[in-house]
């Protein structure tokens, strides 16, 4: 039989990093239910496998999901192979393109993979959309859509702003919280988690649930992390982003770009670090005699750590310092070799893959931005002699060796 923590130590980790929870009386009882039932809450997050690489971003309701683990709880994770194929329309401001099959089924893969780095496998229950709504037919669908009105899917900010601005909406977009609803609907989830931008579609699970009989699901909500410019939410599509599976180095270096104002925030969403050191951090930003970067380094390591090892996180640190303070070029760099004694900066920078395009590499040489052997290159048409093996740099972090 389970045994949960107190009522009142399992609110405290469920609150933190949560926006906002609806209701905390509801989950109080349920949690209280729980362990008089001795039976653990079914608690659902579902994924679109939209994407084929993880970020930390996307750790922080990750990682809530993970805490319910840990108290005890039924995590269940949906893998949304059918919903992935109609497009979330949150947060978007026009229709999402479509995925093939294919892309969603190589992409679900990755994601598992990639989630086992947060969630225990052992004990998540891993379930596909596509079982139960794949099977429904029109007449299913035409009944699913009966429960909703078109005035309440206006209701919606992103359809509110698009209708107001006359932006196409496709009907197959209202049918997208309702399927995203059906899943709480099969496995009679007592709490849903999602990020804020998914509370409209969450509601609706409890808005379906109730329609089905059912206790209506607790929303739990986590915030959207910004990414390291400090703007935008973290997303490869702006480049700002930290990926769970990238090396302790990347990892290590893009979390020192952040600004000062994140520190906290990254603290407090991307790591475990308890109550106490949190208030600690904030303690340390408040007073005047704290340098911001040494705290950036403590976090930097802290995240390091917890997708890699304690060690890890050490040796990062330590190639962090040599090339950034001790200017020095970092021991193992990837090689390639270049096949001629002479080769154009450009060609160098695009045959080697290190830069993805020539659009790309000449805007880097026209910033400045790189360098061979600690040379900076000003031209586009520089030749570039390899009598010897040279070190290409590109920005702070990229770094190449080039043999003839």
């Amino acid at each position: 039989m389970p045994k949960f923590p107190s009522i009142n130590e399992q609110m405290d980790l469920i609150r933190r990093g949560a926006e906002e929870i609806i209701s905390e009386d509801e989950l109080i009882k349920r949690l209280e239910r729980a362990e008089k039932d001795e039976k653990p809450l079914i608690v659902k997050l579902g994924c679109d496998p939209s994407r084929p690489d993880l970020h930390i971003g996307h750790a922080v309701v990750l990682r809530k999901l993970r805490h319910f683990q840990d108290l005890g709880h039924q995590s269940v994770l949906v893998v949304g192979d059918f919903t992935a194929l109609i497009g979330d329309p949150s947060g978007r401001n026009k229709t999402r393109p479509h995925l093939t099959k294919d892309e969603v089924d190589e992409y679900a893969e990755t994601y598992i993979e990639q989630a086992g780095h947060i969630l225990n496998l052992e004990t998540l229950k891993i379930f596909r959309n596509g079982d139960w709504l794949g099977a429904m037919n029109f007449h299913n669908v035409i009944k699913l859509a009966s429960h909703y009105t078109v005035a309440r899917m206006l209701e919606r900010d992103d359809f509110k702003k698009r209708y107001k601005s006359e932006v196409p909406i496709s009907i197959h977009e209202f049918l997208y919280p309702l399927a995203q609803a059906m899943d709480s609907v099969e496995l009679n989830a007592d709490i849903e988690l999602g990020g804020t931008d998914q509370k409209f579609n969450l509601l609706v699970g409890r808005d379906l649930q109730r329609d089905y009989g059912q206790l209506p699901q607790v929303v739990i909500t986590t915030p959207l992390l910004e990414g390291t410019d400090g703007v935008q939410k973290m997303s490869k599509t702006y480049e700002n982003y930290i990926g769970i599976t990238d090396t302790p180095s990347e990892i290590y270096g893009r979390t020192m770009s952040i600004s000062d104002d994140l520190i906290y925030r990254y603290f407090e969403f991307a790591t475990d670090v308890d109550a106490s050191a949190l208030k600690d951090v904030e303690a340390e930003l408040a007073g005047s005699d704290t340098n911001p970067r040494d705290l950036k380094r403590q976090l930097a390591r802290e995240i390091v750590t917890l997708y890699h090892s304690s060690k890890a996180a050490v040796e990062a640190e330590e190639a962090f310092d040599r090339i950034f303070i001790q200017s020095d070029v970092p021991h193992e760099i990837e090689e390639w070799n270049a096949g001629s004694q002479q080769v154009v900066i450009l060609s160098m920078m695009c045959d080697s893959n290190l830069i993805s395009s020539k659009r790309e590499a000449r805007r880097l040489i026209e910033q400045g931005a790189v360098t061979v052997n600690g040379e900076k290159i000003t031209r586009i048409t520089e030749e570039i002699s390899l009598e010897s093996p040279v070190v290409l740099k590109v920005g702070k972090r990229r770094f190449l060796r080039v043999i003839p």
